[in-house]
């Protein structure tokens, strides 16, 4: 059984999805295993994880939009803003999608579906440099 993990650093231009998918790619080519899991956990409680479409970007608009319809800014009984207006509805979207992700590994590659990508989701409306967290697990390349 072989583990790997390293620190990503994403920056963020503010509210919005960003694909990590190549990220996380280069972090499995660098662990060396095989078959197994890619974990990934975002360490902040105002972004999250997505898995998503990645072909057509008018459904990550979408899923934005949505966020904002669900959890509006301008929520009058908010008593956590401190930050700002965006600071409690970034909790809240944190809290309804995911901060972390599990991906299985088979012969060295995620085993995304063929429209499927690995989303950063940014709840704030500032940029951000977020540190995600990969541990990739399983078994290693045989040695030649």
């Amino acid at each position: 059984m072989n583990a790997h993990s390293e620190t990503l650093w994403i920056e963020t231009r503010g509210k919005g999805t960003y694909e990590i998918t190549r990220e996380l790619d280069g972090v499995l080519a660098r662990s060396d295993v095989t078959d197994g899991v890619l974990s990934v956990f975002v360490r902040h409680t105002s972004a999250s994880l997505v898995i998503m479409e990645n072909a057509d970007p008018s459904a990550r608009r979408d899923l934005e939009r949505f966020f904002e319809k669900l959890v509006p800014e301008s929520t009058p009984w908010f008593s956590h803003t401190c930050e700002g207006p965006d600071d409690m509805p970034s909790h809240i979207r944190m809290a309804l999608t995911r901060s972390s992700e599990t991906i299985p590994v088979r012969n060295g590659s995620m085993l995304l579906g063929t429209w499927q990508g690995v989303f950063l989701f940014e709840h704030r409306r500032a940029p951000h440099c977020r540190e995600l967290i990969v541990t990739v697990l399983g078994a290693a390349h045989a040695p030649p």
